[in-house]
């Protein structure tokens, strides 16, 4: 289950996009700071340890939101939690856009390596901090802990970065269904070879190793499940004369859309936007490719009203 507002801290929004902190990262930080409190002489460097680990997956998320909104997509939360960050992105469902929005990410960690490695080699050659005997080990488990964020996310085990651009490139030549099918079955067989080398590797850390796979696991489940419905989708009929303005696909006919006054099914498309059921008039339509909301107008549906009309309803 993915982390979401709910018991999380509001901290602050940048560029439209509002970040929230998890309460259970306040109790992680506690177990990690004190499990490595013999590695700094003074507990002020494990404490700037773990901000800095915070620093670099906020500013991961950042880069994945922002890029998402490049491509024309939406990009407007960030959650931290004890397994990292998400960001709630939602590109238009098109290769190239996904691609670009999942790699940006990964993007921002290879910037921070010469970053890192600059101010460790400034310490050494130009004496900055040397008077502070932790500040040089600080820098370097800072380098270390982002080229292994780098290195780790870029396994091509789905929904990890790599396992997603993996598939951004197969959805060029598969298509976008069968892409995520494909990534999702290798990432669960690369979660169980990457629990068990974790086990094997650090075995002290065995719960922590537990709750990502089974993370991952059910994210991959998700995935596949997803990718079974937009094949779905695909084959169903279109509304050919309508098209969404984000990702450019043409609606699916059928009776695919609630009504949010009676909440029975009907097709919209079929009906310029009324309910047969109760003759509510919708305001906005989502679209069932990228679920992006637009109104009827934009979507050509608008028309006068009719005398007797129900009262219209924006959803």
């Amino acid at each position: 289950m993915l982390p979401s507002r709910s018991g999380s801290i509001p901290l602050f929004r940048f560029a439209g996009i509002q970040v929230y902190l998890h309460w259970w990262w306040f109790v992680f930080a506690a177990v990690e700071v004190t499990m490595r409190s013999r590695v700094y002489s003074s507990f002020f460097w494990n404490v700037a340890e773990y901000l800095a680990l915070f620093v670099i997956v906020l500013l991961h998320e950042f880069g994945h939101s922002l890029a998402c909104r490049q491509t024309g997509g939406q990009a407007d939360q960030i959650v931290l939690w004890p397994l990292g960050g998400i960001a709630f992105v939602r590109p238009p469902p098109r290769p190239g856009a996904e691609l670009w929005s999942i790699a940006a990410g990964p993007l921002v960690n290879v910037v921070l390596v010469p970053v890192l490695y600059g101010l460790s080699w400034a310490r050494v050659h130009l004496g900055w901090g040397l008077e502070f005997a932790d500040y040089g080990r600080f820098l370097r488990d800072v380098f270390w802990i982002n080229f292994g964020l780098l290195v780790f996310n870029l396994l091509p085990v789905y929904p990890l970065d790599g396992g997603q651009i993996l598939r951004s490139v197969l959805w060029f030549f598969l298509g976008r269904a069968r892409s995520l099918q494909v990534a999702t079955v290798l990432g669960a067989a690369g979660i169980v070879g990457l629990a068990a080398t974790l086990l094997w590797l650090q075995p002290e850390r065995w719960l922590i190793t537990l709750l990502m796979a089974g993370f991952l696991g059910q994210q991959c489940l998700l995935g596949f499940r997803h990718a079974k419905l937009i094949r779905v989708l695909e084959q169903m009929p279109r509304h050919g004369s309508f098209r969404c303005p984000v990702c450019e696909q043409s609606p699916p006919g059928g009776p695919l859309w609630l009504c949010p006054a009676c909440g029975n099914r009907y097709d919209p498309f079929s009906t310029v936007g009324v309910c047969p059921h109760c003759a509510t008039a919708r305001v906005s339509i989502p679209c069932a490719h990228c679920g992006t909301e637009h109104s009827v107008a934009r979507w050509g549906l608008a028309r006068a009203p009719r005398p007797g009309d129900a009262p219209v309803i924006d959803v």
